[in-house]
């Protein structure tokens, strides 16, 4: 095995990765001289895998719409019928493909119930994954979060949501919520989340913050504040530039993360993200922790609800000094939600 900062390792990541951006940039030209009937289509599957994964998707679908607007119509009025209701089911299998650490394979769920009229704007929540469980900024940076990888439970959380409801464009919408880790022994938590939208100017640039206050009995106190300025160059691509700042009292150190990101949207059913991040902590002596570039190519394979990524990543992280090492995510992703299907 080379050694992680050995001539030939440096020169056979920085190849590999190489080779997968101009890979996915063929990919991009590929699809750009598509017929525009194939941006029609709604399925990259042959027929036999769609007369099976379509009928189980419907009853999976089904069953997450049918329980939360059931609980909600419970405790609820009828209107729990009418309503949009943002229940869904995530489920992923990833294949992380790494340089200088073993190869990693895992299966992901995150999942949200969502009852939109137990009372008036007062929401029951549960969710598999809530962002305070996600780790330092650095750990969250070192995988996409939206996998989602399932702990058994512990992570869970239930509780109840107030929110404002307000137009983030003209005033702030503010949310409180409170619960309990679905865990023995229980441990409460109280969440309170502020949200804002500008448009600067009369100039095509959005600001939005996004900052969370959070109390969790076994964590105790943790603060985030995320930044997000964006615009549209034309109807298919769209630059972006994020940044976070994050404290936990557990960890007790102030994180930044920034990342800019050039977005373009293929066609109806592919799109293609260029990133550059930069992850680091502390204030007053601030240094960073790691440096990453980052190509996602995500297609939706079937009908809006299986999605397929390939990222392939160049990192530089702060622990071997700096020197490059790639990684290759592969992921496969399906989405329920029952308000699919209602809009069907």
């Amino acid at each position: 095995m080379l050694a992680v900062n050995s001539p030939a390792c440096r020169f056979s990541g920085v190849s590999c990765v190489l080779f997968l951006l101009v890979l996915a940039t063929s990919q991009v030209v590929w699809a750009d001289e598509e017929d525009i009937s194939e941006d029609r289509q709604s399925t990259d599957l042959p027929g036999w895998a769609v007369e099976r994964i379509d009928p189980v998707y419907n009853m999976v679908s089904g069953w997450v719409n049918s329980t939360s607007r059931n609980i909600d119509g419970f405790f609820g009025t009828d209107e729990s019928l009418k309503v949009e209701n943002h229940s869904y089911l995530r489920i992923s299998q990833e294949f992380l493909l790494r340089q200088n650490r073993a190869n990693d394979t895992d299966t992901g769920i995150r999942y949200r119930l969502q009852l939109p009229t137990t009372q008036e704007r007062l929401k029951l929540i549960v969710e598999s994954d809530p962002e305070e469980t996600l780790g330092t900024l650095q750990q969250q940076a070192a995988r996409d979060t939206r996998t989602g990888r399932f702990d058994g439970g512990q992570g869970a959380v239930i509780g109840l949501e107030k929110q404002e409801g307000e137009d983030k464009t003209v005033a702030w919408d503010n949310s409180f919520s409170g619960g309990v880790k679905l865990r023995l022994p229980p441990d409460p938590y109280l969440r309170f989340t502020s949200e804002r939208l500008w448009q600067l100017g009369q100039s095509p640039w959005t600001l939005e913050f996004d900052g969370r206050l959070s109390w969790f009995n076994s964590d105790g106190f943790s603060a985030r504040g995320l930044v997000d300025i964006g615009r549209h160059l034309d109807e298919r691509h769209y630059l972006r530039f994020v940044s976070q700042v994050q404290w936990q009292e557990d960890y007790d150190h102030l994180e930044f993360y920034q990342r800019a990101e050039y977005n373009r949207i293929i066609n109806r059913r592919s799109a293609i993200r260029y990133s550059a991040v930069v992850v680091g902590e502390g204030a007053s002596d601030p240094r960073i922790n790691d440096y990453f570039l980052e190509t996602l190519y995500r297609r939706n394979i079937h009908k809006g609800f299986i999605f397929v990524d390939v990222a392939p990543s160049l990192h530089f992280p702060r622990e071997v000094g700096f020197d490059p090492s790639w990684e290759v995510n592969l992921r496969l992703e399906v989405f329920f939600r029952g308000d699919i299907i209602l809009k069907h």
